[in-house]
């Protein structure tokens, strides 16, 4: 058994062990810990970092995940994108800081050619949407403490962990943990020493007492200097309160893929069909080993400041990469079967309700985009069409979001 001062998850299936100072203590699936695991965990290989097979398929056809593989120069070869005029609109007023989305009709999900697509992407569906103002960036630090300062709001992770709420995600009968371990705090990634296998993202994610918004990696941490950075450890409940007071919205999924996608049709990335490695560097992620070693050619270890990536077509950026972002929808696996018709659906809000099988009782929400630990060999999410999804009261070390507005141009 560990022996540490800290607070260390492992996680079996559906249940958390966590121990403290020798003391062991089983939490059944603690929603509030386990939930922050899955934007890692819902994407992983039975396969050991370094392997040389990392990257190749080691499951069923039914089971393939995005994670898999990265698509193949054959692939990228045989996926011919096709362009449509892209023109960067900024707003002014009340949408500064935002770019228009305008309205049209796209073919939603990844298709049949997309290697590293997995089963809730599918079937590839028409979907339209009225035109919408999308932030340039994710919102950064000083976006959100003003936001703060203005209305004195305390994020999830600060706060003390509400029992009865949680104990409705639980099987009747969870008892109550001892007050030292419904502490504040998140989930903070924690680099390997050597190579690990990657069949259990508790192997480099950290329960970390106090970690939250002004502190992304816990006590000692700090966002002071970084300004322009996005802001992270923010769970859906507190980016739909920053949206509300700002006058935005959350986007829904639908949105998101077609603002990511910027005027190309038919691609994996944002930015066309060019493998992520290859040429110059397109989004922040992870290069080298995942997860105990970062060449950083991308020229971060974590998270970027915004702006530091070329935009895409409609003028986003780090639409790709940098930190997942939230999404106003509920997460179901089979969604995308459920609108698919051939006339096609319009503004589709996403599902009534959240189903998740590897978590029943857990509702998730949708987030989308990948982030700074996103690698080929473990989790490809940068692309376009991949989706993941986390409780409401998830707070990460690289999840953030963007707004949308409603309006006209």
């Amino acid at each position: 058994m560990p022996s540490a001062s800290f607070l260390t998850i492992y996680v079996n299936k559906s249940t958390l062990t966590i121990y403290v100072n020798k003391s062991t203590r089983t939490l059944g699936a603690l929603s509030l810990l386990i939930a922050l695991l899955l934007p890692a965990s819902a994407c992983r290989k039975n396969t050991v970092a370094g392997d040389p097979h990392a990257g190749h398929n080691h499951h069923s056809e039914g089971e393939k995940a995005s994670c898999e593989t990265q698509p193949s120069s054959r692939a990228a070869a045989i996926l011919n994108s096709q362009s449509v005029p892209a023109q960067v609109v900024k707003g002014t007023g009340e949408t500064a800081g935002m770019v228009w989305i305008p309205a049209g009709e796209f073919m939603m999900g990844a298709s049949a050619r997309d290697e590293s697509a997995r089963s809730d992407e599918r079937p590839v569906h028409k979907v339209g949407l009225d035109g919408f103002w999308m932030d340039e960036t994710e919102v950064t630090n000083a976006q959100f403490a003003a936001f703060v300062k203005a209305t004195g709001y305390v994020t999830t992770a600060e706060r003390i962990p509400d029992w009865e709420e949680i104990k409705k995600q639980l099987p009747p009968g969870t008892p109550k943990p001892p007050p030292d371990v419904l502490v504040p705090g998140s989930l903070v990634f924690k680099q390997p020493n050597g190579p690990i296998p990657l069949d259990n993202a508790a192997r480099w994610w950290t329960y970390t007492p106090r970690a939250n918004w002004r502190q992304p990696d816990g006590e000692g941490s700090s966002i002071a200097g970084k300004d322009n950075f996005p802001v992270v450890q923010i769970s859906w409940e507190d980016a739909v309160a920053y949206a509300k007071w700002a006058g935005k919205r959350l986007p829904t999924e639908a949105e998101w893929e077609w603002a990511a996608r910027g005027g190309i049709s038919d691609a994996v990335f944002a930015w066309g069909n060019e493998a992520i490695d290859q040429g110059e560097t397109k989004a922040n992620t992870w290069q080298g080993r995942f997860p105990d070693q970062n060449t950083k050619r991308d020229g971060f270890y974590g998270a970027a400041p915004v702006r530091s990536f070329k935009p895409n077509g409609y003028g986003l950026f780090e639409i790709a990469g940098n930190v997942w972002e939230w999404c106003a929808d509920w997460y179901r696996p089979d969604y995308f079967e459920q609108i698919a018709r051939p006339e096609g659906i319009k503004n589709p809000p996403g599902p009534d309700s959240s189903f998740d099988p590897d978590e029943p009782t857990v509702p998730k929400r949708v987030q989308r985009g990948g982030s700074f630990l996103c690698h080929d060999s473990y989790c490809a999410s940068y692309r376009v069409a991949a989706r993941m999804k986390a409780s409401p009261d998830t707070g990460l070390s690289h999840a953030g979001f963007r707004c949308v507005k409603t309006g006209q141009r």
